[in-house]
């Protein structure tokens, strides 16, 4: 297992579909912690995520505590993606293992959550903003982690262009 994205009681399921989506593209494995904030419906994920919703290593956890469970046997750290962190995300050390977690569109993860965080990071951004969509965070955090340890997915496209 290199990285793998955590969406705590998503709200939306157009991100939670735009994530499952980037999450195949990027052949890494997606922790759903319920309560959603919808209801889990094929069509409605398969709206944003298209056909590739199959190609997806997607787990759901029945409660915070069933995920804190399974992640503590996984022994993967717990990255929380937080506007009140200090630390920028890309000033960070993502190491294999590590869970990005992200919380809720409308009200992010509460207290006990925050604190059982291995480390709290955040997308540096305009004073005056509040915050980035979830999918969209996701998708800059995934990119900077699976950077720092050379872990995209090999490149389908030749070394060398061909010439006809």
């Amino acid at each position: 297992m290199t990285i793998r994205l955590a969406l705590y009681e998503p709200d939306i399921p157009q991100n939670t579909g735009t994530v499952l989506r980037l999450a195949a593209c990027m052949d890494v494995g997606v922790d759903v912690i319920e309560p959603c904030g919808f209801v889990w419906d094929e069509k409605k994920m398969r709206r944003s995520g298209m056909d590739y919703l199959d190609h997806v290593a997607l787990v759901r956890h029945a409660s915070w505590s069933a995920f804190d469970a399974t992640n503590t046997a996984n022994e993967g750290r717990i990255i929380l993606l937080s506007t009140k962190a200090e630390q920028s995300h890309t000033d960070f050390s993502y190491q294999n293992n590590d869970v990005l977690l992200l919380g809720r569109e409308s009200a992010g993860v509460p207290g006990h959550v925050h604190e059982a965080a291995s480390a709290r990071i955040r997308i540096p951004m305009a004073p005056t903003m509040r915050s980035i969509n979830v999918a969209m965070s996701a998708a800059m955090v995934l990119g900077e982690a699976l950077r720092q340890l050379n872990a995209y997915p090999p490149n389908a496209y030749p070394e060398e262009p061909v010439i006809v």
